[in-house]
């Protein structure tokens, strides 16, 4: 299975933010990594920023470049709006719905868990993380799995944001999809136009 296995602390003090979750890292050091990390006088070409902006919403999602390449295509061959539509794809992925329910404190933890079949949708298990999660759908942590460690401890210290997107049910260990979020719903701090700019070069 693809995923990024490099280091993590230091991707997330490149992007100067937490994109897999709480670092200690970064709040030591709040600067680039390497000997030029302190330096004030960093100046980057339209093409490193734009370059920069699809590296982290790369790294933040868990995708390789292939796989972030094809969800843009389909995306931007879409109607509506190419960089929304690229949010909302990026979004319903089941690992990354399984962080926001809370069922994972990261999606790293949620990637591994649909992988190893502790998550339903639909009541069938799925254990592909890049599936893609429809309006309606029903996704619940399986019968057996509902009272493992990973389970039961991401959702007693799961955050309190709610998503309106989306419905939970913590003792049920279930959540539904409602419907597909608005670019101002979604949290990430992530500038699409940026990189639908560099891939229509």
């Amino acid at each position: 299975m693809a995923r990024y296995r490099g280091p993590k602390q230091k991707k997330a003090r490149r992007f100067k933010e937490p994109i897999f979750g709480a670092s200690k890292a970064l709040e030591r050091k709040p600067y680039g990594p390497g000997q030029h990390g302190r330096s004030r006088f960093q100046r980057k070409s339209e093409y490193a920023i734009q370059l920069e902006e699809k590296q982290k919403a790369k790294y933040t999602y868990g995708l390789l470049e292939k796989q972030f390449r094809n969800l843009y295509e389909e995306a931007s061959a879409k109607d509506g709006v190419t960089g929304e539509n690229l949010l909302q794809y990026l979004e319903s992925r089941l690992d990354n719905t399984i962080f926001r329910l809370g069922f994972a404190r990261t999606r790293r933890q949620a990637r591994q868990l649909v992988s190893h079949k502790h998550i339903v949708v639909n009541g069938i298990t799925v254990n592909i993380p890049s599936y893609r999660v429809k309006v309606g759908d029903i996704i619940s942590v399986r019968p057996k799995s509902r009272n493992i460690e990973v389970v039961t401890e991401s959702i007693a210290n799961a955050p309190r944001t709610k998503y309106k997107w989306l419905e939970v049910e913590p003792k049920e260990r279930t959540g539904k999809y409602l419907y597909e979020p608005t670019m101002e719903e979604i949290p990430e701090n992530i500038n699409v136009q940026l990189i639908i700019e560099l891939y229509s070069k």
